[in-house]
């Protein structure tokens, strides 16, 4: 879908609100240095700061919160911001709030753990499913990281094989290294 299209979407989607109201979840892109970040942020904090393709993200959205759904600069623009510092190696810890919302609970236990992982550092798919209590779960935790809807701010891109591998990343093999590469300097 490009820019365009998702435009023409939100449109259609709001155009049964006011245009003072804003929406319930703020919806848009963030153009960043690996690439495009399909963001959505509800009251609660960023739900989705996904590699995915915008319409499928918007799908997701719209599947769980059912509500009005549109741009919104004053909530896009701080996890924007963040981003940005971030991704210029000023910023080490995200503030802006989470929304687990779209994880499943299992999963939202794996990225809490994922959360603790310090800046600069990595860890492994077993040492995260020791951590939860599940030392023989490697598979569910991969699969937990890998359906993270919140890449990025819940930093997966920091787990790594035992053998030192870089291991699978949504936004592919070089968006994990970037990652790695800005929080080594």
């Amino acid at each position: 879908m490009s820019s365009g299209d998702l435009d023409a979407l939100l449109r259609v989607t709001s155009s049964t609100y006011r245009s003072d109201e804003p929406p319930d979840v703020a919806f848009g892109l963030y153009q960043g240095a690996v690439g495009a970040l399909v963001l959505a942020v509800t009251a609660r904090g960023v739900v989705t700061c996904s590699f995915d393709e915008e319409n499928t993200v918007f799908e997701r959205v719209a599947r769980q919160f059912g509500s009005f759904i549109g741009p919104d600069a004053a909530r896009l623009d701080p996890v924007r911001r963040e981003l940005d510092a971030y991704f210029s190696g000023r910023l080490r810890t995200f503030t802006t709030p989470v929304d687990l919302t779209l994880a499943t609970p299992f999963a939202r236990t794996v990225l809490q753990k994922m959360m603790a992982v310090p800046y600069g550092t990595t860890t492994t798919y077993g040492e995260i499913a020791e951590r939860i209590g599940r030392p023989r779960a490697l598979r569910a935790v991969g699969n937990a990281l890998a359906e993270n809807p919140v890449c990025v701010i819940v930093p997966c891109h920091r787990i790594v094989q035992a053998d030192g591998g870089l291991g699978d990343y949504a936004g592919g093999a070089a968006a994990k290294r970037h990652l790695l590469t800005v929080e080594s300097r």
